[in-house]
């Protein structure tokens, strides 16, 4: 079985979560990527803050992407940002990068079953 990582902030990532699933209250920019880079799991979930300006709060799923790291979002109205059991609990996916796309993660459902059907699979 994949870890699922539950951490109110991507900055908790520890070097020992690398493959694990990430689930975090981090809203999804740039600054939160970089962390999620640091530490490659295999996939980073963020909080979309609302998108924000030019759509800074899903910015870093493009960055993982560039790294063919999988990323996606929860909406803001799902889960409470910076809450990671919010995250989990309610979150409903509303952005997702091609690379978590392609490990099945689809907007516009409930992330817990998607997570947990991603952790059955062998690492």
């Amino acid at each position: 079985m994949i870890s699922i990582r539950v951490v109110d902030s991507i900055t908790e990532l520890q070097p020992a979560d690398a493959g694990c699933i990430a689930l975090s209250g981090s809203h999804g920019g740039l600054s939160s990527a970089r962390y999620a880079l640091a530490v490659r799991p295999l996939l980073s979930v963020f909080n979309d803050a609302g998108v924000g300006l030019d759509a800074a709060g899903i910015a870093g799923l493009e960055l993982l992407q560039s790294h063919d790291l999988a990323a996606c979002t929860v909406s803001h109205t799902s889960a409470r940002i910076g809450q990671a059991t919010s995250t989990l609990a309610h979150g409903v996916v509303s952005h997702a990068n091609a690379a978590a796309q392609a490990l099945g993660i689809r907007t516009q459902e409930r992330l817990q079953p998607q997570t947990d059907n991603l952790s059955r699979r062998q690492p």
